[in-house]
Order: structure tokens, then sequence, then C-alpha cells
């Protein structure tokens, strides 16, 4: 029934690799438990609340993910956009309340939606060239490698060159050896060499004392009436909450676009036209996600980067979404265990999945200018500025820029002018209201 369901034979795959690559899936994206939680009890909400939604929504959506669409795709909290929503709400102070920034983060996933059904969003997708999501994938593999080298040590933040080499700690040496154990098992091709690589490094993390083992295995602490049901949709309907709906609904679309077209790549589901299967009810499920994600009280769910662990394990199917969904469940009662897998130990699997990705470079035509200049922004952008939508935002944009430059305008799809319209937005919404008042000085 399993078989029949999820298409295995037609995907090459079975339930052991699925599995796997479910589990391997989970344990790279596992840290949003406790990441997502202490980044939004900064705006006032409550921590061990925000624990239990976490895992209800992550859990909620990569069900949704596995049995409606029959993807390998799993969805949590967006780490950068839980980063945007407590610096509104505490640092810029642009936005009262975090009841009143759910309620932005509802009416914008709603907007989210709309645009899906109409079929916006797929035709959005279907308007970037091939080569620049070849980029997207690689820049992605770039970032989620950046991360993984940060989370191990290796790379650390350096006030005179804002990054450079760590030192080489027991816990560094330790993330090394679940490398290595990553790259042997992978060259002899054994099924779930990430995942072993994840094992072996958290068991030598407990034999020399670097993990605290958890002080209890299970944890009877599920309220969610500090936040759930709190969020304040009327006191969002403001015209100064513009900028704030139009930046989240900016980078959940994109981000989202952007991983989704990467990972889905990789797990073989776009047709000879790079169209992707199920790309509708995918982006559907994101916003609807979003706003369930409001009511109950967090930031944007969206599609996971790290879904490409669990494809490279071999994952090509919703199984795979659904083991991961069932594990974040479970860890509504296992938190203390999941959290004692430690970043150093998990980030060898960021880096392995970084080098994969990358091998899409091969697809982008670099003696084609046009093409390659822009696919190159987009690679290096979406590292280094940190942020996958603001890469994709000044890669579309030098895109559009070029082909019209060079008078070829007509290769600009429709839908490509409207996502560089809404590039530029977003590159430069925060400066608008400076701009406006310099105008009136000469008015």
């Amino acid at each position: 029934m399993i078989d029949e369901y999820f298409k295995l034979k037609d995907k090459k795959t079975t339930i052991k690799v699925e599995i796997v690559a479910g589990i391997t899936t989970f344990l790279t994206m596992a840290y949003i438990i406790a990441l997502n939680p202490l980044i939004l009890s900064d705006a006032g909400m409550d921590k061990n609340a925000l624990i239990v939604i976490t895992c209800i929504m992550s859990g909620g959506a990569s069900l949704a993910v596995g049995l409606l669409t029959n993807s390998p795709i799993a969805m949590a909290p967006g780490l950068g956009l839980n980063s945007i929503f407590v610096y509104l709400v505490v640092s810029e102070k642009s936005i009262d309340s975090w009841q009143t920034a759910l309620g932005i983060v509802f009416i914008a996933g709603t907007f989210f939606l709309i645009l899906t059904v109409l079929g916006l969003r797929k035709i959005i997708v279907e308007a970037i060239p091939k080569s620049l999501i070849s980029a997207i994938g690689v820049g992605i593999g770039l970032f989620i490698t950046f991360i993984g080298l940060q989370d191990l040590g290796i790379i650390v933040n350096d006030e005179d060159t804002l990054v450079t080499a760590g030192p080489m700690t027991l816990t560094v040496l330790i993330g090394l050896l679940g490398l290595f154990v990553m790259v042997y098992l992978q060259i002899k091709k054994v099924t779930g060499s990430l995942l072993w690589g994840i094992v072996v490094a958290t068991i030598a993390a407990v034999i020399f004392g670097k993990v605290d083992p958890p002080e209890q295995y299970i944890t009877s602490s599920l309220d969610i009436s500090p936040i759930a049901f709190k969020l304040d949709i009327l006191g969002a309907l403001k015209l100064g909450f513009f900028g704030s709906i139009f930046t989240f609904m900016f980078i959940d679309m994109f981000d989202s676009i952007g991983t989704l077209v990467a990972c889905c790549h990789k797990a073989r589901m776009a047709d000879e036209q790079g169209r992707i299967k199920g790309l509708d009810r995918l982006l559907s499920i994101d916003a609807v996600a979003t706003m369930a994600g409001a009511v109950l009280g967090t930031s944007p769910t969206t599609a996971f980067a790290e879904s490409a662990t669990g494809i490279e394990q071999g994952g090509r199917t919703g199984l795979t979404s659904v083991v991961t969904g069932i594990l974040f469940l479970l860890a509504l009662i296992f938190v203390p265990v999941v959290k004692a897998v430690p970043k150093f130990a998990a980030a060898p699997a960021l880096i392995m999945v970084g080098l994969f990705m990358a091998g899409e470079i091969k697809k982008i035509n670099f003696d084609d200018l046009e093409e390659a200049f822009p696919a190159f922004i987009i690679m290096v952008m979406i590292a280094l500025s940190y942020s996958i939508s603001k890469g994709l935002a000044f890669g579309f944009l030098s895109f559009t820029i070029i082909k019209t430059a060079s008078g070829k305008v007509r290769e600009v799809k429709p839908a490509m002018w409207i996502i560089s319209v809404l590039s530029l937005l977003f590159l430069t919404l925060d400066r608008l209201p400076g701009l406006i008042d310099y105008i009136k000085t000469f008015l």
C-alpha cells in the first residue's frame, strides 16, 4: 500500500531509503526546535509554547507536503524570517507588538495563497531562465556550506576580515571526524552516509564530554495557550504596515521558490522543459502553512534547504517528508533527546549537501556573459548576503538590466519583468521614505 501511494517503484526507491532520507533531513533540521523559540522569545513570546508550536508546524507542514504532493521537501518556521520578525518588533519597533506581527504574517500568507491560486507564483517560477535556476541551486549550496562551516567552528567571525579560519578545537575535530565518515561512506555508496556521520560525531561528542546528556528524556510541557490564537489581524491592517507585509511576502515567496526550485531539480521532479511537477500544491501548502503558523504563534513557515540532505540520501517521494514530519511530532515528547545532537555534529551534513548542490554549476554556460553574470551574482550574493531572497533579487535585476542594455528585451518574459520590479521594491523599500522626503524639498 505504501509502495503504491508514494509510487516508490516509479521513483526507483525503497521504503528503507526513504526512511533513512527522512531521518537525515530531520537531524539536519532539528536545530530549529531550539533556535526558533530562542529567537522569537526576544519578542516577548513564551519560549516553552514556541518549542511546542515549532514542532507542530514543522511536523504538520512536512506531513502535508509528503501526503499531498509526494515530494521529499520538509517545511518549518524559516530561520531568516524569524529574525526579521523579532527585528521589526524589538529593534526597529516599526510593529507595536508580536500579536500585530503575527497578524502581518497572516496577511502576507493570505497574499501568497491568492497569488498561488491565480497561478502567478507558478508563472514566476517558470519565467526564470534555466541558467539562473542552476545558479540558485549552487548559491543555496554555498549558503548551506557556509552555515555548516560556521556551525562546525572552522569559520568564525573576525573584526578585520569579517570571517576567518577558527582554531582546531576538540569540537571541530569531532565534526571533521563525522565529515570524514560521510565522505568515506559516500565514496563506498553506503546508504545513509550523512546520517551515520551525524551519529558517529554525536557519540564521539558524548564520549569526550562535549555534550551533556539530557536531564530527562521525556517532556510533558505542551501548553501553547500563551501565544496560540493571539494574532491581531485588525491591528495589522494599517497603511503604515504595508512595508512590513511586503517584506515578509517577498522574502517568504522567493526563499520558498529558490529552495523548491533547487531541491525539486535535485530530486528529479522537473520535466524536460524544466517545469516542476506538483509545484502549485507545494506553493499552496507553503502559503497555508504560513497562515496556520501565524494563527498558532510563529513566524512564516517555509520549505527548508536542508531537505537537500535527505534528497542526497536517495529521498525521492513524499515518504521522506512524512518520516521527517513524524519525527518532528515525536520530538514534542523527546525534545531533550533531539536537543542533545550538537550543531557541530550535524554541520558536516550541510557541508556535504553544499558539495552536491555545487554540481549544478556545470549547467551554466559561462561563455554567454548575458546569463553567466546574473548567475554569478545569484551564487555569490546568496552566500555573502546570508539571504536567499536578496541574492535572487540582485541576480534577477541584473539579468533584466543586461538583457535590456543588450537590446534583447524580447528575451525577458513578462513575468520576469514583474519579478524585477518586485526585486527592486524589495531592495529599496526601506529607502523610499527618505527618498520621498528628499523629493519634497524640491517641491
